[in-house]
């Protein structure tokens, strides 16, 4: 299992690196917290780690963090389990709310577990 540690950096990363994304599309007004650019790096996120967790085992931060999801079941993660997985992380309570063996609710939802590489 990844320690909370890694899985923490990894999600810093992930969110530095969705709001660099975000402000090349759509301007400073991300780094504020008013009007709808502030929700840019958000959809940055979802998009990217939905994107690349099926793909390549994690998203732009899991990878560097040498951190992978995988499915409890050993079978591929696809897209639409990715995308539920990753929204429930946007809401923010449900990886907070978790059981004794480190599974946030939302990878409860998707059959997932966070390991080490």
């Amino acid at each position: 299992m990844a320690g909370w540690g890694r899985r923490a950096l990894a999600l810093l990363l992930d969110w530095f690196a969705s709001m660099l994304v975000a402000a090349t599309f759509a301007g400073p007004g991300v780094f504020s917290s008013r009007g709808l650019e502030a929700w840019a790096p958000m959809a940055v996120f979802l998009v990217e780690a939905s994107v690349l967790t099926p793909l390549l085992g994690g998203s732009f931060g899991q990878l560097l963090t040498r951190v992978a999801v995988v499915r409890v079941d050993g079978k591929p993660l696809n897209l639409l389990l990715a995308v539920a997985r990753t929204f429930l992380i946007c809401l923010v309570i449900p990886p907070l709310i978790f059981n004794r063996d480190q599974r946030g609710l939302h990878d409860l939802v998707a059959g997932t577990v966070t390991v080490r590489r």
